[in-house]
């Protein structure tokens, strides 16, 4: 059966940009070999595309429907909490920087309703969604949310936790693994100050130290490893998500830790394989501070689905 997903992109993108009047359509669309598609900003600063806030209620809805089309349920909930919290996070800031939960950008690159080739972003402060089409098939990587604050509690209740799953399978994978395991994990005793694939277009795969791999885990350590990459996965539309663990079946996975063990200490994990990276790190205000990435070192943006492109056209 053909993915339904390339096509409901491409109605999503479609219709965004019969809602945006010239200079609007202008700020959002590039040209496909634009040097900006090839772009992953999580910091709070102005980007290529155009700003939601700048669009009228259709013009914003439609670019939230098409950054529907990318993720789960689950994962478009977390996104649009991280959303929200910006608002939370200029209130404790005093209001000082002016951040604000319409500064969004969507850019789109090439044309989705004649092209073969075509992408999409939808990308603010701690959320960077890219989705390369190319023949009708989608690339999805990378993928990034971000939560700050990463906790908000309520005499001592979480009440808004939108990374929370992360950070306790993570721990709960690290606790689950026997010592000598552990022992190979666990690749610093201090967490970097980022995930270390930061902002970066491209990443030199794979990051060393790799860590412990997965067939040292023993039966419980390797089942969470799993459980934990589902749970990335799983950010993406369940015919992606299929598939992107289909690619991974039977492959090598490394996992590793860096930094406090305890719940509530700054500590930065990673899991990677075949073509695969998960970054997550919650080290910055005190552990109240998260990032997280799903990328495809050699896939990143569409680098797999053109190649294969590439090769069919010559």
């Amino acid at each position: 059966m053909d993915d339904p997903v390339p096509e409901r992109m491409r109605t999503a993108a479609t219709a965004l940009l019969a809602t945006l009047d010239e200079p609007a359509r202008a700020a959002a669309g590039h040209a496909f070999d634009d040097q900006g598609r090839r772009w992953l900003e999580y910091r709070p600063r102005p980007r290529p595309g155009v700003c939601l806030a700048d669009l009228d209620r259709a013009g914003r809805k439609a670019a939230h429907r098409l950054l529907a089309t990318a993720l789960s349920p689950a994962a478009y909930a977390q996104a649009m909490t991280v959303v929200a919290l910006e608002e939370v996070l200029d209130r404790a800031e005093g209001w000082r920087r002016g951040r604000h939960s319409g500064d969004y950008w969507i850019a789109l690159y090439g044309d989705p309703n004649r092209d073969d080739r075509w992408a999409w972003r939808f990308e603010g402060h701690h959320l960077s969604v890219s989705m390369t089409v190319v023949d009708d098939e989608v690339s999805p990587a990378p993928v990034f949310l971000g939560a700050n604050p990463a906790t908000v509690r309520h005499a001592g209740r979480p009440v808004s936790r939108p990374l929370g799953v992360e950070e306790d399978l993570g721990h709960e994978l690290l606790a689950a693994i026997g010592p000598a395991a552990r022992a190979t994990a666990i690749v610093a005793d201090e967490a970097p100050a980022d995930i270390v694939s930061a902002t970066r277009a491209s990443v030199e795969a794979p990051l060393t130290p790799l860590g412990v791999p997965g067939d040292r885990l023993g039966v419980t350590g390797r089942a969470l490893l799993d459980q934990l990459v589902a749970l990335y996965l799983d950010r993406l539309p369940a015919e992606l998500a299929v598939r992107e663990a289909d690619r991974l079946a039977g492959g090598e996975l490394h996992f590793a830790w860096a930094g406090s063990t305890r719940p509530g200490g700054r500590h930065y994990y990673r899991v990677q394989g075949d073509d695969l990276l998960i970054e997550y790190d919650n080290t910055t205000d005190d552990g109240n501070h998260a990032h997280t990435v799903l990328r495809r070192p050699a896939g990143d943006f569409g680098a797999d689905v053109l190649a294969a492109h590439r090769a069919r056209s010559h």
